[in-house]
């Protein structure tokens, strides 16, 4: 019997060689609903703090224009949801004026939850060195990887791991003035 295929990529193609746990789960096939914006929330482990205004008009734009191309990833927690995956898309939805959400809800323990929200997180290229170093940091704290094991997750050689997670030996100052942009 065929499987049913998925929305998509998925989070699977975000992990290259993991094997299939990530493409084969139920998480990559999940039935994709309508959700009011209202009942989403977002995770309080989300690697990404800063959200651009004009990045996140120009998304709303494009929301107007050709509405949510790609569900946002949630689970079901403490009777609403929690997003996984898709902060950015979800505020923009709201800023487009949508009330309701594409979803794909997933059945994810606050391991897996975390895991798949670093990893989604640290793939986008837009994404600050510093939010990535501090992503990959948390990363091998939470799970107790080794460098090694944090650069095959995201796909990454160990030397690039190691290179980003150089920023946070940086001093204070010169880590305010990446975070501002000034450098």
């Amino acid at each position: 019997m065929a499987r049913p295929r998925a929305l998509g990529k998925g989070l699977g193609a975000l992990i290259p060689g993991a094997g299939s746990n990530y493409e084969e789960s139920p998480q990559t096939t999940a039935e994709v609903l309508e959700l009011s914006l209202g009942n989403i929330r977002p995770s309080p482990n989300q690697p990404r703090k800063e959200f651009s205004s004009e990045g996140l008009e120009a998304l709303a734009e494009s929301i107007r224009e050709h509405g949510v191309v790609q569900p946002v990833v949630v689970r079901r927690l403490n009777g609403g949801y929690e997003i996984v995956a898709g902060e950015r898309r979800w505020r923009a939805a709201g800023m487009a004026g949508l009330e309701m959400i594409p979803v794909r809800v997933i059945e994810a323990d606050e391991h897996k939850v975390m895991e798949l929200s670093l990893v989604e997180n640290l793939q986008r290229e837009d994404l600050s060195p510093l939010e990535a170093a501090r992503g990959i940091q948390e990363l091998i704290q939470r799970f107790s990887l080794t460098q090694e094991q944090a650069a095959k997750k995201l796909g990454w050689s160990r030397v690039a791991v190691t290179n980003k997670l150089r920023l946070l030996q940086l001093p204070e100052e010169i880590l305010k003035m990446l975070h501002a942009g000034s450098l």
